[in-house]
């Protein structure tokens, strides 16, 4: 069965492959600058989408004797890889395609009705995956009880460590932003004749592109280098093992993502007086099952407990 981010995914993919067949098109038939750099960016997010498909499936293969601990951070590797293709791809050409027609002679622009055609459906398309994936995004929000407002969005964001979901999201409203620019320079040169607008515009796409993939690429190293789990998470996890009776209190603690919802954790905790093996064993099986119900989707064998001395 296909998981929220799976989901959003293709709906991206999708909507992407028709809307840059269609960007091409147009490009070619009015000669826009700023529809060329919109058709790249189209045909980047089209391989990008691909490219987080390929990381949600590698992410899925079981663990080996290599691999122990499986190959959950596939999805953090091929989302940053995404981001640097953004840069790389999507953000220079669009920069190059606005400074040689700024800098160059004035470039040919014709039928500019067929752009305002072309960036309307690439709007309600881009607007219906970016629905998709934000409806999936808030499900965790409505789960835990807590009221969808900006304040619970954004920390949902900060913390989320589901890169593919947190990809498509950030290249979806890239895109909107970006039809708005190309709809702004092309419009301001259908009424002027001024074709640097549409050039300009052009130039701003890239700068936009290249802000989105400084942001995932920076979110994805971290993720890469080992993160743990959000601040909430930890406090939680602490609460649900020091309300353990036998637990006097949690010495130290860590934890890492090993993927979206697999985490690692290492805990040593302080037990109080007068126990024998049996108990303390069966004290360590309680700890690990507490720690479970904060992170019921990782797995038992990657929680460490450790008896202080």
């Amino acid at each position: 069965m296909a998981t929220g981010s799976t989901k959003a995914v293709y709906a991206a993919l999708f909507g992407n492959l028709g809307i840059a067949v269609t960007k091409f098109i147009a490009a070619a038939m009015t000669g826009s600058a700023a529809m060329w750099a919109e058709s790249y960016h189209s045909a980047s997010d089209t391989v990008n989408q691909i490219l987080l498909l390929l990381g949600i499936r590698l992410s899925k293969k079981p663990a080996n004797e290599l691999h122990q601990f499986g190959f959950g951070k596939s999805q953090f590797f091929w989302s940053f890889i995404v981001a640097t293709m953004i840069f790389g791809i999507s953000g220079i050409l669009s920069l190059e395609q606005g400074f040689s027609s700024l800098l160059g002679e004035e470039h040919h622009f014709e039928n500019p009705m067929i752009n305002y055609v072309v960036l309307a459906i690439a709007f309600g398309f881009e607007g219906n995956a970016l629905r998709i994936a934000v409806n999936h995004f808030k499900k965790p929000i409505i789960e835990r009880g807590d009221k969808v407002r900006f304040s619970t969005f954004y920390s949902e964001f900060k913390n989320s460590k589901d890169t593919s979901l947190l990809t498509v999201i950030v290249e979806d409203t890239a895109a909107l932003l970006g039809i708005g620019v190309a709809a702004m320079g092309i419009l301001l040169t259908d009424i002027t004749g001024n074709t640097q607008f549409d050039a300009i515009s052009s130039i701003i796409i890239g700068v936009l592109l290249m802000s989105f993939a400084f942001f995932l690429a920076k979110e994805n190293r971290g993720l890469l280098l080992g993160e743990s789990v959000s601040p909430e998470q930890q406090k939680q996890i602490i609460d649900v093992v020091t309300a353990v009776p036998e637990v006097h209190k949690v010495v130290t603690m860590k934890t890492m993502h090993l993927g979206p919802t697999t985490v690692i954790v290492g805990i040593e905790v302080n037990l109080v007086d007068g126990l024998d093996t049996d108990k303390i064993e069966t004290i360590t099986d309680v700890i690990e099952q507490e720690i479970m119900t904060v992170i019921p989707s990782s797995k038992k064998e990657y929680i460490f407990v450790e008896i202080e001395r």
